[in-house]
């Protein structure tokens, strides 16, 4: 089996299948660890509607979206900053049968490669403590933790890369 990453529009389905499956991963996590329970079925169906991918569209945006075996199994966005200096990287995800088959460092690589064809010259990221995994992750792929850059409620760990 192999992996192929492209570009996907963050409104078709193999898109929207991965948000709500990224969504439902990392708000049930939070829940479980801050108030012991799953998230809320009509609070995940909100969130997930106004958290809408349109940032991640052409021309400011890209959503990658990777197949293993020519099956959906992953996606990573990014977004340029007003300047277009920096992108940032966001809904970084592999369903979870396709963890440890090298597919998120690949996502990751793919839209570096793709924030530098935009003009970026910096990567930034947020995540929070209980994502260990995506931390580990971005030490290894050469992230260093910086300075807050935004004001999520939910960002514990800053992290930003040179791409030049």
């Amino acid at each position: 089996m192999t992996w192929t990453v492209t570009p996907e529009s963050p409104d078709s389905p193999v898109a929207l299948a991965l948000w709500r499956a990224y969504y439902t991963e990392v708000s049930d996590r939070w829940y479980l660890l801050h108030e012991g329970r799953r998230t809320d079925p009509d609070e995940l169906e909100r969130e997930i509607a106004a958290r809408s991918g349109a940032g991640l569209a052409p021309p400011r945006g890209l959503l990658l979206v990777a197949r293993y075996g020519g099956e959906p199994a992953g996606s990573a966005g990014i977004r340029l900053s007003p300047d277009g200096t920096a992108a940032e990287l966001t809904r970084v995800f592999l369903y979870e049968g396709m963890r440890g088959r090298g597919g998120a460092a690949l996502l990751v690589r793919a839209a570096e490669e793709a924030a530098r064809d935009l003009g970026a010259r910096r990567m930034i990221l947020d995540t929070r403590s209980d994502l260990v995994e995506a931390r580990t992750l971005y030490a290894r792929l050469g992230y260093a933790e910086t300075e807050p850059h935004n004001d999520d409620p939910y960002a514990e760990h800053w992290f930003a890369r040179q791409l030049a």
